[in-house]
């Protein structure tokens, strides 16, 4: 008898203590993660811009249709566009990034002058879009990024690093809602 009492009071206890679990909560979930990405890579030799008069050595637009993603482009909050620039030439450069829209109508343009080497100079641009910075709307239209370079030096010097070249890298770091 005792035995039952016991196992009586054990499943009155445990009964109480359960609640009936609302499963349809998760309609209701929301997450922000930060999606980053690489977004271009380009280099050209020392030699590429000397073999061009002082001036635009380089334009390429590249389609880029990722912002336009739906996920992306309805939940996307804010970011930050990076730049960076390694410049071991001689050269003095000016690198003008442009992003397009689908029309191919400019949406923002970023100029980034560019000191020549010795020593190796690195730059870093950080464009931050949404609140505080730029327009988010830019990123959720734009469909193409146009990277043009011009050389505002000679077309003669040569640096003296060992593969003299401009690198330039650029990724974006992007809150997105998720629902």
């Amino acid at each position: 008898m005792k035995y039952f009492v016991s196992l009586f009071l054990l499943i009155a206890l445990c009964s109480s203590c359960m609640q009936e679990q609302d499963f349809n909560q998760l309609e209701d979930l929301s997450i922000t993660p930060t999606i980053t990405s690489s977004i271009l890579y380009m280099e050209a030799a020392e030699d590429q811009i000397n073999a061009v008069v002082p001036g635009e050595f380089y334009s390429e637009d590249f389609n880029f249709d990722a912002f336009a993603e739906g996920f992306f482009a309805e939940g996307v909050l804010s970011g930050v566009l990076t730049y960076e620039i390694e410049n071991s030439t001689s050269k003095t450069l000016e690198i003008i990034i442009e992003l397009l829209d689908e029309n191919g109508n400019v949406l923002d343009t970023e100029p980034i002058l560019v000191e020549p080497a010795p020593p190796v100079f690195i730059k870093r641009v950080e464009i931050a879009y949404g609140p505080g910075g730029r327009s988010i709307d830019i990123i959720k239209n734009t469909s193409a990024i146009r990277v043009s370079a011009q050389n505002l030096s000679d077309d003669t010097s040569v640096s003296s690093e060992s593969d003299p070249k401009i690198i330039l890298r650029s990724s974006g770091s992007f809150k997105v809602e998720l629902e």
